[in-house]
């Protein structure tokens, strides 16, 4: 896993140097609250993979052109991310995000909000620049879609009946989108050929499926030291995630009342929370959500298999293999 994430980092290092200057350009001269709110969130060891899969999937498409305007533009997902984190921690009730306390302990939830909504006007401002009206809508449809799937989520919150095509259809819209709305945003600045535009847009969704799977597993297998977040915060939180969906379907009465009560308990104890996670081993329910990821990370690659071979080609290959195997 690391010899992938050093390949992957090595060939995109000047990339993502770029990204972060333009990350930082962009919140100038506005004030310094909102900076520091912003670069709270926005500085504190986010991979940039949104602004970086645009960038790559116009490059993949022939791009040519002024790479400092493309910079700028990659960071419209990058600002439309964080601006979902800082709502997303403050309606979770979350205390850590990326291993540092979240922004409504520091500067309280009013200030987090406006920055928040800072964040998605900025984004929908630089879209405009691109001069593009279908990446402008494409960012209000992905703002749309994210917003559905967060109160989806929240009206379906601890709800043990909620079925694995209604969790696809929330990390579609809550994760997914968004890497699909990069790589499509990536095509059309390329001005590249529809079978292109498509194939970039399922490579991002299928990538951002798998995406969502492999954290919704790290809740059940990392520690808070290398997740950055609590260990079992989603639980806590009363969001059912696949291993759990799965494993409760296939469990016998007997463990069903156990992981039941469990579920439930929203101060459930460590030793609760390791009984859970032998039953998600007993009923298949992590093994079933690495074979569901795997299948989307090998359609998210094969949806993009007919472009020429190319250094970009292979990054984007291994970026869909690193989504399965990362750790955090």
């Amino acid at each position: 896993m690391s010899d992938l994430k050093n390949k992957i980092l090595s060939m995109v290092r000047e990339d993502l140097t770029e990204i972060e200057h333009a990350l930082k350009q962009n919140l100038n001269p506005y004030l310094d609250l909102i900076s520091d709110v912003a670069s709270h969130i926005l500085f504190s060891g986010g991979k940039r993979l949104r602004p970086l899969l645009m960038i790559l999937s116009a490059r993949i498409c022939g791009y040519k052109g002024d790479m400092d305007k493309t910079y700028s533009t990659s960071t419209i997902f990058e600002y439309l991310h964080a601006a979902t984190l800082l709502h997303d921690d403050l309606v979770d009730g979350a205390t850590l995000r990326r291993g540092q306390p979240v922004a409504h302990s520091i500067w309280g939830n009013s200030i987090t909000v406006l920055t928040g909504d800072f964040l998605l006007a900025r984004s929908l401002s630089i879209s405009v620049k691109t001069g593009l009206i279908k990446v402008i809508q494409i960012m209000t449809k992905i703002t749309e879609d994210m917003s559905q799937g967060e109160i989806h989520q929240l009206t379906r919150m601890g709800n043990l009946d909620l079925t694995e095509d209604e969790y696809i259809e929330i990390i579609r819209r809550k994760t997914a989108v968004l890497m699909q709305g990069a790589c499509w945003t990536g095509a059309l600045i390329a001005d590249a050929s529809e079978k292109e535009e498509k194939a970039l847009a399922e490579y991002g969704v299928n990538l951002g499926i798998a995406f969502q799977m492999a954290d919704d597993l790290l809740d059940y297998t990392s520690d808070t030291s290398i997740l950055g977040k609590e260990v079992g915060a989603d639980l806590k939180e009363g969001k059912l995630t696949l291993p759990v969906i799965y494993s409760f379907k296939k469990a016998d009465s007997e463990d069903r009342i156990i992981m039941e009560k469990i579920i439930t308990d929203k101060i459930f104890s460590f030793n609760d929370f390791e009984l859970l996670i032998e039953l998600l081993k007993k009923y298949g329910g992590l093994e079933y959500t690495k074979r569901l990821a795997l299948k989307h990370v090998e359609k998210a690659k094969n949806f993009i298999l007919f472009f020429e071979p190319s250094a970009t080609k292979e990054l984007l290959l291994n970026i869909a293999d690193y989504a399965l195997v990362r750790e955090a």
